[in-house]
């Protein structure tokens, strides 16, 4: 199993170092837990190498990702993937760009516009069996041509409820215009041991190993093609923490050799099982899109109340919107985990009907009044969504589904979007933030 980092920090722990340096543990804890990892915990020297310096077995750690993904660079992220759409940003962009983004994106992206000073022109998304479709080739083009001064395209893929758009096919519309196709894959760390090419024709991607693969929380990775790993290494430093994290560097290292020793296989086992649960019980299959093979979405005439059900058997999803309860299976969930799974689920439908009500499509994007930058550090203040027609929201109001923003910082409150969101459901009583 080649794992070059954290066969150099077990190797370099074994010569027992006398540690006058970072971290304070000096290779030891109090709480016994904690005792395996501290062991390996070091800084940056010369056994360990440098996150930030681009040598030594973090940077073969790394080379060996970027080989597995079909990237020409890779960079560590100790400060999970919003640390990395932050650098991704940062390299694709220049301060005052257009920037040609997924109106769904994950709030990472909205702060990187603000701190960037970032033009957004939004890109929307169809609905499909009551959550958001892929984005739209052909909306990419109509887009690009119509602002032919952008440069940088900004997608999430996948999505949430695992739904793929067409990488390949967007990226060329991109590439041949002369630009670049940056893409939160946060959800996506295992698929390309699931799916051929996934992410092909992507110039900068990030994905959260933590969300589904067996590292910890935090753990991420930036892929790029076409930058030189020194750009990744400069852009990165900018966000994230000069004395990263060598234990969670160490997980990264081991998580991709174990999936290519048997993780892989068990990952594939999962996704047939997920196929399963697919045949069986109600669950998302939107027509014309694809989707993550081992993501189970539920769909319930209530998913609230389907999420706490499933709680009272000690059954915790990842999340639930009005009409889907999300199941995030892994290689580490295999026949036991998804028979509980089911016999948690029946217990519950015989309650409840499998009939998801059908949300009318959401509004046209509201008119912005500020740029996201003008909008993220403006004074603000707190008051009732119900009386803040014909204010400015100083952030956003996204409900689930379609988990896409109403209203995002900067945008002009009005009356047709307070209705819209009551007649969804959300409570337009509960406070929100508006620009003073």
């Amino acid at each position: 199993m080649a794992t070059p980092l954290l066969s150099a920090l077990r190797a370099f722990a074994d010569t027992r170092p006398l540690r006058l340096h970072m971290p304070g543990h000096h290779g030891t804890m109090p709480l016994p837990e904690w005792s395996a990892a501290a062991r390996l915990d070091f800084t940056e020297l010369p056994p360990t190498g440098d996150l930030f310096g681009g040598e030594g077995p973090v940077m073969e750690a790394q080379s060996l990702w970027a080989e597995r993904f079909g990237m020409d660079q890779c960079l560590f992220l100790t400060g999970g993937s919003t640390q990395g759409i932050h650098t991704a940003l940062t390299l694709a962009c220049s301060p005052g760009d257009t920037l040609l983004v997924d109106r769904g994106s994950h709030r990472s992206v909205y702060h990187a516009m603000a701190l960037l000073d970032l033009r957004p022109v939004y890109l929307s998304r169809p609905w499909l069996d009551g959550v958001t479709g892929p984005i739209d080739p052909d909306l990419v083009a109509r887009q690009l041509e119509k602002h032919p001064e952008i440069r940088t395209v900004c997608i999430t893929s996948p999505t949430y409820y695992g739904v793929l758009s067409d990488l390949k096919r967007i990226s060329a519309i991109v590439h041949a215009r002369g630009g670049r196709l940056v893409v939160d894959g946060a959800h996506g760390a295992h698929l390309p041991w699931l799916l051929e090419n996934p992410f092909e024709g992507v110039d900068l991607l990030v994905v959260s190993a933590h969300k589904t693969l067996p590292a910890p929380g935090q753990a991420a990775l930036l892929f790029a093609q076409g930058f030189a790993h020194r750009e990744l290494r400069r852009a990165g430093s900018i966000y994230g923490s000069s004395s990263p994290s060598y234990p969670m560097m160490a997980a990264l290292d081991w998580v991709r050799a174990w999936m290519e020793e048997g993780g892989a296989e068990r990952y594939r086992r999962t996704a047939r099982l997920t196929e399963g649960l697919r045949r069986r019980w109600p669950s998302l299959q939107p027509k014309g899109a694809a989707l993550d093979p081992a993501r189970f979405v539920w769909r319930v005439g209530n998913g609230p109340e389907a999420q706490r059900a499933l709680e009272q058997e000690g059954i915790y999803p990842e999340m639930s919107d009005t009409g889907h309860v999300v199941m995030i299976l892994t290689g580490q969930d295999g026949p036991a985990e998804v028979e509980r799974l089911e016999e948690g689920m029946s217990k519950f439908s015989t309650k409840s009907a499998d009939i998801v009500e059908t949300l009318p499509d959401p509004p046209e994007i509201p008119e912005a009044r500020l740029t996201p930058r003008e909008a993220l550090f403006a004074s603000r203040e707190t008051m009732a969504l119900s009386a803040a027609a014909g204010r400015i929201a100083a952030s956003q109001i996204a409900p689930y589904p379609p988990g896409i923003p109403v209203l995002a910082p900067g945008e002009l409150i009005q009356k047709k979007y307070l209705a819209y969101l009551n007649k969804i459901g959300y409570n337009i009583e509960s406070e929100t933030e508006v620009i003073q």
